[in-house]
C-alpha cells in the first residue's frame, strides 16, 4: 500500500486516548474521533484547553505534563480505574525546548517528554490493552516527525550532555527517532492483538516550537506550505480507524504514504533493543521479552 483511503471502522464503543489533545493536530483528531462515534479521552497539559476540548468530545479532562513522571504515573491510574477497555492509545503529545532543560525527575526534557514519559504511560496500561485485545485489535499510534530522518542518535548521549544544544533541533530530531524505534520495538515485544504503527503529519499550522526563535524562523520559511491542524491528524485518524491498516505493525506513515523510507537505525533491530532495555531500566518497569532477529 502507498497511498492510504479507505472506508472507516465502526468506532462506536470504542474507546480512544489521545494525549497532547489540548491543540493542535491531538485537538483536531480527538474531535474528529469523537464524531465518528469513539469515546475519546483528551489529555493535555493545559487544564483550561483540554476542559475545552472535553467539552467538545463529550468526555472529562485528563491533565498532565510529561515533564514529571508522577503525572504519568496519575494519569495512568486514573485511565485504569475509569476504563475497563482501551482500544486506541495515541501517544501524540511532544515538545521541542530552545535551551537545554533538566526535568524534575533529572532527564533531559525533550527526551523525558518526546519519549520516556509516552513509554512510561504504555507500560502502565500495557494490561489494559492486552486485555482488550482478546477480543478486538488494539491500535498504538506514535507521533514521530520527517526530521527524524536527520537524527544524531548516540546510545551514550541520549540526553545530549556532551554536544552543543543548537537549539535542540537534534535532539528533538532525534526524539523522533526513538518514538519510531520504540513503535518497531513495541511490535516486536507485544502480542499480535495490538498493533502499533507512527507516522510523520506533515508541516503543520501550530504553536508547536514557537518558544525557540530558530523553530519560529524555519516554520515562517515554511509558511506556504503549512497543512491546517485538520490535514496533519489525517493520519493519525486514518491509523486509529480504518479498516486497511488492520493488521499493520511497525509501519511508518509518511502524512498518508504508508512504509515511508527511514533514517537508517530505524531498521537496525539491536539499537532498537538497547533503546527498549536502556528506557525500562531508567524507569524501573519490566522490559519483557524481546528476540533480535
Amino acid at each position: 500500500m502507498s497511498k492510504a483511503s479507505s472506508q472507516p471502522v465502526n468506532m462506536a464503543g470504542k474507546t480512544v486516548l489521545v494525549t497532547g489533545a489540548s491543540s493542535g493536530i491531538g485537538m483536531a483528531a480527538a474531535i474528529r474521533l469523537a464524531s465518528m462515534g469513539a469515546r475519546v479521552l483528551p489529555v493535555g497539559r493545559s487544564l483550561s484547553r483540554t476542559a475545552e476540548v472535553s467539552g467538545i468530545v463529550g468526555s472529562e479532562p485528563l491533565v498532565a505534563d510529561f515533564a514529571s513522571l508522577a503525572q504519568v504515573e496519575h494519569l495512568a491510574d486514573r485511565v485504569l480505574a475509569s476504563c475497563d477497555q482501551l482500544d486506541v492509545l495515541v501517544l501524540n503529545a511532544g515538545a521541542a525546548f530552545p535551551r537545554r532543560e533538566v526535568t524534575e525527575d533529572g532527564y533531559e526534557a525533550t527526551f523525558q517528554v518526546n519519549h520516556l514519559a509516552p513509554f512510561l504511560l504504555a507500560m502502565r496500561l500495557r494490561a489494559l490493552l492486552e486485555s482488550t485485545a482478546r477480543t478486538s485489535p488494539v491500535r498504538v499510534i506514535v507521533t514521530s516527525a520527517l526530521g527524524h530522518k536527520v537524527a544524531r542518535l548516540r546510545m551514550d548521549d541520549l540526553e545530549w550532555e556532551k554536544r552543543p544544544w543548537l537549539a535542540g533541533w537534534f535532539q528533538y530530531n532525534t526524539t523522533k527517532l526513538m518514538n519510531l524505534l520504540f513503535t518497531r520495538e513495541l511490535a516486536r515485544r507485544w502480542p499480535v492483538g495490538i498493533e502499533p504503527n507512527c507516522f510523520h503529519p506533515g508541516v503543520v499550522d501550530t504553536r508547536f516550537g514557537m518558544r525557540s526563535r530558530a523553530w519560529r524562523a524555519s516554520h515562517a520559511l515554511l509558511r506556504g506550505w503549512k497543512l491546517r491542524p485538520e490535514q496533519g491528524a489525517a493520519p493519525l485518524v486514518h491509523l486509529a480507524a480504518h479498516a486497511e491498516v488492520a493488521g499493520m505493525r511497525g509501519a511508518y506513515f509518511s502524512q498518508m504514504e504508508a512504509n515511508a523510507k527511514v533514517h537508517p537505525l530505524a531498521d537496525d533491530l539491536r539499537v532498537a533493543a538497547d533503546l527498549w532495555e536502556h528506557s525500562a531500566k531508567l524507569l524501573g518497569v519490566p522490559a519483557g521479552h524481546g528476540e533480535v532477529r
